[in-house]
């Protein structure tokens, strides 16, 4: 368990299911046929139809994993829930396929030739909604090792800071404050011309 806690083992879980949910929205989901307004007819439907927003999901569970190693306190928190969000949404679609394959063929059928609701259809479900299911639970287990391990874990270093100090515009030879140019242009007047 000490292994899964570590950032970059974190990180590159979340990084692999997302890969993984980007690949699989590119694959037929499921595949059957469906009794159209011109009778049977053979059809698939592809991941990014049979459970929308995959992508999406996909990209956002990888951001919440880089900010969830790179954020303070508050901003880890944040993604932390973000990230289970997603392995939970990711589930969720995974399982609305695997659950009733036909329906979700035909009402992406449907969609596909315009109408709304669902043809009637029969279908069978491939091996990708469990694959994104196992990126689900991937992403779950990113959550589950980056909430352990956050505690000894510290943001961004200094080296990511700014060299100057932030008022060092402001401060004349001798330490005294001196307007900066947004000073200035707040009074009216404009820094360029002199």
């Amino acid at each position: 368990m000490n292994l899964i806690t570590k950032k970059p083992v974190v990180i590159l879980i979340a990084v692999a299911a997302g890969i993984l949910l980007l690949a699989a929205g590119r694959a037929d989901w499921v595949t059957g046929t469906v009794d159209g307004v011109t009778g049977p007819a053979a059809a698939a439907a592809p991941g990014s139809d049979a459970a929308p927003g995959l992508a999406g999901l996909a990209l956002v569970g990888i951001a919440a994993a880089v900010a969830t190693a790179t954020s303070g306190r508050i901003g880890r928190w944040i993604a932390l829930v973000a990230l289970a969000a997603v392995g939970l949404g990711v589930i969720a679609l995974s399982a609305r396929t695997l659950l009733d394959p036909a329906g979700v063929l035909g009402s992406v059928a449907a969609a596909q030739s315009g109408g709304t609701g669902a043809f009637e259809a029969t279908g069978s479900a491939s091996a990708w909604p469990w694959l994104a299911s196992v990126s689900g639970v991937l992403l779950l287990l990113s959550c589950l090792g980056a909430l352990l391990g956050s505690k000894r874990w510290a943001g961004l270093s200094s080296r990511y800071d700014s060299p100057v100090p932030e008022d060092a515009e402001t401060r004349g030879a001798r330490g005294e404050r001196v307007d900066s140019a947004w000073d200035r242009v707040s009074r009216g007047d404009d820094p360029s011309v002199d």
